[in-house]
């Protein structure tokens, strides 16, 4: 693909100011694992401690309507690929080899790709018999370096890991904690490719369950999980995002580089936390607000103005086409994706702007049965005709009668209605 651009240029409206860079930027997208957004300190939790992320939202933008699916594999392949789960979604702990990816798009544009930490898209010998073709291994995903939990080997993510790395295979870890190895494998990689632009992907382990202690706990059996070492799984996920930032501050890259933040689903079931004198409990793997709405912040010195916050809605489809947008690539006439990109958004411009957000949820994993909806902020319609005001009921308990509708809501009903027609309509 042809670079729109010979010279990559950025107007940060809000202060008039041009970046000029001799290449495009880096991009650094950070995907916790099983984080809602009620977990951190910046949206309200006062149950975490989580600094390094409070600075970056308090440094850049935070986003109030980011939502994911319920799930982590789901979520994951509409991340990577754009597209809603209908048009590509095989299986849990799957993602189709013949699917083009983001890092496919963006080492086509000439930045060098890595992805760190949790992959599980290879699948097991079952998952992979019940969809009817295998999964993808890093390098068919476009990535060119690797350090990952579970690719064709699960072993364990935290104390004493099994991971895959890139050129040197399958290796375990005996007393070493997961998340270190990833982030010391995150510094070489800037390391080696500080003067080149470089697309890192850090699908974290944290803050999955088991709940262990870490290294600031000291060490400990492997048997242990319990919801008491949340906290401290936080602190330490946001330890880490902190050792991010570190490497690139040390080789002078943060103000070349682009970092977001986003949550895969909801927080683990088992999970309580509080916010604002609420107790909220997480909803992973359930299609209410506690399952979907997930943190999201975008960093960028000197392009992105601090204290910014975004109440705009945003899906995990958007990403790819941002991506593409910060890269100045297009994408191939001939791709599909689902998604807007936000890059606008995030230079102080609102003109691409979503209304409504749609999933497609057929996980095919635990007991969860398929779901499809639209939302905006305030409403979410279900395709079996369920109509909730989710900001009165975010648990979903109270299903309105068309009866019951003022005009806003026949209004919003209406429009949410059109939207899932339109989605059906793509899948014949």
């Amino acid at each position: 693909m042809a670079r729109l651009n010979l010279l990559w240029l950025v107007v940060l409206s809000a202060g008039c100011t041009w970046v000029t860079q001799d290449q495009p930027p880096n991009i650094v997208l950070i995907m916790a694992d099983d984080l809602g957004y009620e977990t951190l300190g910046v949206n309200g939790s006062t149950h975490y401690k989580t600094p390094h992320l409070d600075q970056l939202a308090q440094t850049g933008m935070r986003f109030t309507q980011a939502h994911a699916t319920p799930l982590c594999t789901p979520s994951r392949v509409q991340l990577m690929t754009g597209k809603y789960n209908f048009r590509n979604y095989i299986g849990f702990g799957l993602l189709d080899p013949e699917e083009q990816t983001f890092a496919h798009l963006l080492r086509d544009a000439g930045y060098r790709t890595a992805v760190v930490g949790k992959w599980q898209l290879y699948g097991n010998a079952r998952q992979r018999e019940l969809a009817g073709r295998g999964g993808s291994v890093p390098e068919d995903a476009g990535f060119d370096e690797y350090a990952l939990w579970q690719v064709k080997e699960r072993g364990r993510r935290f104390w004493s890991p099994t991971l895959d790395i890139a050129q040197e295979g399958v290796q375990s870890f005996p007393d070493a904690y997961g998340p270190d190895l990833f982030a010391e494998y995150i510094g070489a990689f800037m390391e080696r490719n500080r003067d080149r632009p470089l697309f890192l992907y850090y699908p974290m382990v944290l803050t999955h369950d088991p709940f262990q202690p870490t290294p600031n706990e000291g060490f400990v059996d492997h048997a242990v999980n319990d919801t008491a070492y949340f906290a401290a799984n936080v602190a330490y996920m946001d330890e880490v995002v902190g050792r991010i930032t570190a490497h690139l501050d040390r080789l002078d890259l943060r103000e070349k580089t682009l970092l977001l933040f986003i949550g895969d689903n909801g927080t683990d079931r088992d999970v309580t936390s509080q916010v604002a004198g609420k107790l909220i409990r997480g909803q992973k793997g359930y299609p209410t607000r506690a399952g979907t709405h997930v943190p999201m912040i975008a960093n960028w010195p000197g392009i992105i103005g601090e204290g910014q916050v975004n109440d705009n809605l945003i899906d995990l489809t958007d990403f790819l086409p941002t991506l593409m947008e910060v890269a100045q690539e297009d994408i191939p006439v001939e791709s599909v994706t689902d998604g807007l990109s936000f890059f606008g958004q995030l230079l102080g411009k609102a003109d691409t702007t979503r209304s409504w957000i749609f999933c497609h949820y057929d996980p095919r994993w635990g007991n969860f049965p398929p779901r499809r909806w639209a939302q905006d902020k305030t409403w979410k319609l279900y395709d079996n005709g369920m109509f909730y005001h989710t900001e009165d009921d975010p648990d979903e308990q109270f299903p309105l009668a068309d009866s019951a509708l003022d005009a806003t809501g026949q209004q919003a009903r209406q429009h949410l209605q059109e939207v899932l027609q339109k989605m059906t309509l793509s899948t014949r």
